[in-house]
């Protein structure tokens, strides 16, 4: 039972994220912001949904949904949770899943990203991982974070070089 719970929680907290990033795609759009194409954003978002339903459709398989979650990977994914809204405050209304710059906006140096750059997707990753495994989904705990490195190969540095070029105007 704890299990439909998390992937309730897992669920409900995407649907928000993605109901937060069009309002802030909205508010940064109504300031003059340009969304900055992505021709691999679509497989970020295939990526994100196909693991939702991997992870689910693999434990169910596997009959692993009745199995006792360890509580290392609860506090795990606990912790990851929180970093994730800590990473999301810290950007406030210029968090988002799509690359969108504010002309005039100066780049967010708190929170997480005093210390690294992309703590999001870094969390993006370890979710990856943990969350897989509190599913007991090992083949997703090996394919996603895979797929996470490979996508981000290409994100991370188009995300650079647009920040860049507008920290340089």
């Amino acid at each position: 039972m704890i299990y439909f719970w998390i992937w309730i929680v897992i669920i409900i907290q995407r649907i928000v994220e993605l109901i937060v990033a069009k309002s802030n795609e909205n508010w940064m759009r109504g300031k003059g912001a340009n969304v900055v194409k992505e021709g691999h954003y679509k497989w970020i978002v295939v990526t994100h949904v196909s693991f939702l339903l991997w992870v689910m459709i693999e434990a169910y398989l596997s009959h692993s949904l009745t199995a006792n979650i360890g509580e290392m990977l609860i506090i795990s994914f606990v912790l990851l949770q929180l970093f994730r809204l800590w990473c999301l405050f810290s950007l406030g209304r210029f968090w988002n899943t799509r690359i969108i710059i504010l002309p005039g906006a100066e780049l967010v140096k708190k929170g997480p990203y005093k210390f690294i750059n992309h703590p999001n997707y870094l969390v993006v990753g370890l979710e990856f991982i943990v969350i897989p495994l509190l599913f007991k989904a090992y083949i997703a705990a090996i394919l996603f974070p895979i797929l996470h490195v490979i996508l981000m190969c290409y994100r991370i540095p188009l995300e650079n070089k647009v920040l860049k070029e507008v920290n340089e105007e």
